[in-house]
C-alpha cells in the first residue's frame, strides 16, 4: 500500500465518519480518543490540544502529588499538542475497521517533543544516529499469563476481583509446558485469532507459542526498523487485550504473576546499520585475536556499543524495569539477569550477543535480557540506544569478561554489578546528579520519569500487603 500523505488523507478516508487516535503514557499505556472525521482531517496537518493530564497521573488515574514540570496544577493541566503521525496508519478489524492513527505529543510553546513522550524520546535518541548516517533495527519478545474470566456475562475480570482475592482467577491453562504444540488447541479460537488480528493490525508475529507455566505464552514479534517495532510492541498488547475481551480470555502483562513461577520477559534485540542496510555490529572477518571469543565476530562499534549497554545499565533500571513487581523477576535462579554481564549466546546474562559464528553475520545484534513484559517499550528501546551510542561515542571498552557458560549469575565467578533489587535503589540511582541516565537524556525526562517512579515506591510503602496480615494478623 502506497504511503499515506496528506494529499491522500481525505481520499482514503471517503467511506469513513470517524478515526481513532491514541498516545503512550510513561506506563506505556494508549490513551486516546475518537474524533469525527472531518475533525481528524481538519488537525491531521498541525494536531490538536490534548489534556497533558496523562503525564501528570498515574496508570489509575491518581494525579501525582509532588507535580510534575509537564502537567501540574500550576499550569493549568494545559494542553499539550498531539499530532497525528500518518505513518501509522491501520484499521482495528474487530472495531469494524475504524482508521487509527498513534500521535506524538509537542510541547504548545516550542513546538518540540514533550520530555515524557515515548515515541517522541525514541526519536530523539534516533535522530542522533541519523546524523551519522546510522539507522537501528529491532524486534520484541513479549511473555504474558492469560487468564479465563469467570463471569462469562462480564467482558472484564474486574467484577470477580472485587469479590474474591487474584489467587482465585483461573489460568487458561494449567502446569508447565513451553513450546507445547497441543495445549493451543485447547482454546484455538482465541489462539489465532491473536495472530490472524495482530497480521490484520500490522503488528506481524514471527513466532507464537506456549512458555513455561500455568496460561503462560510468548510471541516474538516480527523485526524491524525500531521506531515502528516500538510502536508494534505498544499495539500488541492492545490486541491482546482487545481480542481476549470476545473470548472471556484475559492477558497479564506484569513481570512476576506468582510467586515460585517464572517471570514474564519483555525482551529487546537491537542491531545498527548503515542507509543500505548493511548490519554495522558484525566483523567483516573474524578476529582471532580478540581479548575473548564471545567477541571476535563484533565489530569495533559493536563492541564499543556492548561497552555502553554495560555501562548504562545499572543507571537505567527505572526504564528496564519500571515497577515495584518488576524485582520479583529479577532473582536468582529463574533465568532472570540480576547484574551487569554478558556473554555470546548467553541466556542467562544480561546481554545475550547472537553473532559468528553462531549466527550469519547479517544476523549480529544484541538481545537485552534486563526487561520484562511491563516495560514501555518505546522508553526501553530509547535506553539502549542511547547508552549504547554513547559508548561508540565515547569508544567505551567492555568493562567486565563475559559470563562462562554454565557460571551462575551473582556467584564469585560473576565479576559483573549486581542490579537494583529494588524500584526505590534503583529510582535513587537513576535520579542522581551524575547519572548515565541525565547525560544521555536530560534533566527534564530524568526528573519526569523519576518522579512518577517515587510515586510508585510512595504507593507501595504506604500499602498493608496480604502477606503482611497472613504474617502477623493470623499468628496474634
Amino acid at each position: 500500500m502506497a504511503a499515506l500523505t496528506l494529499d491522500t488523507l481525505a481520499q482514503e478516508l471517503q467511506a469513513d465518519n470517524k478515526v481513532k487516535l491514541a498516545g503512550l503514557d510513561v506506563d506505556g499505556i494508549l490513551r486516546g480518543k475518537v474524533v469525527s472525521k472531518n475533525k481528524f482531517l481538519s488537525v491531521a496537518k498541525d494536531g490538536f490540544g490534548f489534556c497533558s493530564v496523562i503525564f501528570g497521573w498515574d496508570m489509575h488515574d491518581m494525579t501525582y502529588p509532588r507535580e510534575l514540570t509537564v502537567s501540574n496544577a500550576a499550569n493549568g493541566y494545559h494542553d499539550l499538542i498531539a499530532v497525528p503521525d500518518l505513518s501509522t496508519y491501520r484499521r482495528i478489524p474487530w472495531e469494524h475497521n475504524i482508521p487509527f492513527f498513534l500521535v506524538s505529543f509537542l510541547d504548545p510553546n516550542t513546538r518540540e517533543p514533550v520530555c515524557a513522550c515515548p515515541r517522541g524520546l525514541l526519536k530523539t535518541q534516533l535522530d542522533r544516529l541519523r546524523e551519522k548516517g546510522y539507522g537501528a533495527m529491532a524486534g520484541a519478545e513479549y511473555e504474558f499469563m492469560t487468564f479465563r474470566i469467570p463471569d462469562a456475562t462480564s467482558p472484564s475480570p474486574a467484577p470477580f476481583l472485587q469479590q474474591n482475592p487474584p489467587s482465585e482467577l483461573p489460568n487458561l491453562t494449567q502446569g508447565m509446558f513451553g513450546y507445547s504444540i497441543t495445549r493451543p488447541a485447547h482454546n484455538k479460537d482465541w489462539y489465532y485469532d491473536v495472530y490472524d488480528s495482530c497480521a490484520a493490525f500490522s503488528c506481524d508475529i514471527e513466532g507464537w507459542h506456549t512458555e513455561s507455566g500455568p496460561g503462560v505464552f510468548e510471541a516474538a514479534l516480527e523485526f524491524g526498523e525500531i521506531g515502528e517495532m516500538a510502536d508494534r510492541a505498544s499495539l500488541f498488547k492492545y490486541v491482546v487485550r482487545s481480542v481476549g475481551v470476545k473470548h472471556g480470555i484475559t492477558p497479564n502483562f506484569m513481570a512476576k504473576p506468582k510467586q515460585g513461577l517464572p517471570g514474564n520477559s519483555g525482551h529487546m534485540h537491537i542491531s545498527i546499520v548503515d542507509k543500505e542496510g548493511k548490519n554495522l555490529l558484525a566483523r567483516e572477518t573474524v578476529d582471532d585475536d580478540a581479548e575473548w571469543s564471545d567477541v571476535a565476530g563484533l565489530s569495533d562499534l559493536g563492541r564499543h556499543f556492548l561497552a555502553g549497554l554495560l555501562d548504562g545499565l545499572p543507571d537505567m533500571m527505572p526504564i528496564l524495569a519500571p515497577n515495584i513487581n518488576s524485582y520479583k523477576r529479577l532473582v536468582e535462579n529463574f533465568w532472570a539477569p540480576v547484574t551487569v554481564s554478558w556473554g555470546l549466546e548467553h541466556r542467562v546474562a544480561s546481554i545475550r550477543v547472537i553473532a559468528p559464528p553462531t549466527a550469519k553475520a547479517k544476523a549480529t545484534r544484541f538481545e537485552v535480557r534486563v526487561p520484562g513484559s511491563d516495560t514501555n517499550p518505546h522508553f526501553v528501546m530509547a535506553a539502549i540506544l542511547g547508552a549504547g551510542w554513547r559508548g561508540v561515542e565515547k569508544k567505551l571498552a567492555i568493562p567486565c569478561p563475559p559470563l562462562g557458560k554454565g557460571t551462575s549469575q551473582g556467584s564469585a565467578a560473576d565479576k559483573g554489578e549486581r542490579l537494583a533489587k529494588s524500584l526505590k535503589e534503583a529510582t535513587e540511582r537513576f535520579m542522581r546528579k551524575d547519572s548515565i541516565a541525565r547525560e544521555v537524556f536530560g534533566d527534564q525526562f530524568v526528573d519526569h520519569f523519576g518522579g512518577t517512579r517515587e510515586h510508585e515506591v510512595r504507593l507501595f510503602e504506604e500499602a498493608v500487603t496480604d502477606w503482611e496480615t497472613k504474617r502477623y494478623i493470623e499468628t496474634v
